[in-house]
């Protein structure tokens, strides 16, 4: 059982998302109004579902906000799927999309696969040339510095590492990663990809290469 928190300013969507989850046994907690969001403990959660489009403080400006209070799985939800969006988006904080409409397998399978990533247990470390994973605390430390990687992307980071040298398609790395095929699963890969580079490149780290036409390898 997680405890959940889904704000939007639908009242029947936030109906729906707490009946299905709710029958799956998760705590649900909904908020309709993002100015109220002050108020609520963040670092009690385990997943957050945010709406982009709500009055007030739109969602990107709520991630923003609410990603130094929590290190939590943050889903956007979202009819807005255009590049530009997708990109600054996950760039604010957030791990993945949810698009509008959806259905309950979809939103079970999405959230179920991202708790799933955040209740792993790590013992070990992974060492790679010139950086390091913290596979219990979940760093990767590049020449002595720790990277501000997101959740997501430190996920992928690791995942790429442990299959060094090995090409997979973005669709690979998304299930392997999220364990869940769905629809933006190319756009969210190349987004969080690109933000990786750019965090990598400032400690002069480019593991990641682009093999064009097939996906993506770590090779140091």
């Amino acid at each position: 059982m997680a405890n959940i928190l889904a704000v939007d300013d639908e009242t029947a969507i936030l109906t729906m998302i707490q009946k299905i989850l709710s029958r799956d046994g998760h705590q649900v907690t909904v908020v309709s109004d993002s100015q109220m969001l002050e108020a609520v403990q963040l670092e009690q959660f385990d997943l957050i579902l945010l709406d982009i489009m709500m009055p007030g403080k739109d969602g990107f400006t709520v991630c923003k906000e609410i990603r130094g209070k929590t290190d939590c799985p943050i889903l956007f939800l979202t009819a807005k799927m255009q590049e530009q969006s997708l990109v600054y988006g996950l760039q604010t904080g957030a791990d993945d999309y949810i698009c509008k409409p959806f259905g309950a397998n979809e939103l079970r399978a999405r959230i179920g696969a991202h708790l799933r990533r955040e209740h792993r247990e790590h013992y070990v470390r992974l060492s790679v040339p010139n950086a390091q994973f913290n596979l219990s605390s979940k760093e990767l430390t590049v020449n002595g510095t720790v990277m501000q990687l997101t959740p997501a992307e430190y996920e992928i980071c690791e995942f790429l590492a442990r299959s060094k040298g090995q090409v997979f398609s973005r669709e690979q790395i998304y299930e392997n990663v999220f364990g869940y095929d769905g629809e933006s699963n190319d756009s969210t890969i190349i987004t969080h990809i690109k933000n990786i580079r750019i965090k990598l490149e400032q400690a002069e780290y480019s593991p990641i290469k682009t093999v064009w036409g097939i996906g993506y390898k770590w090779e140091v």
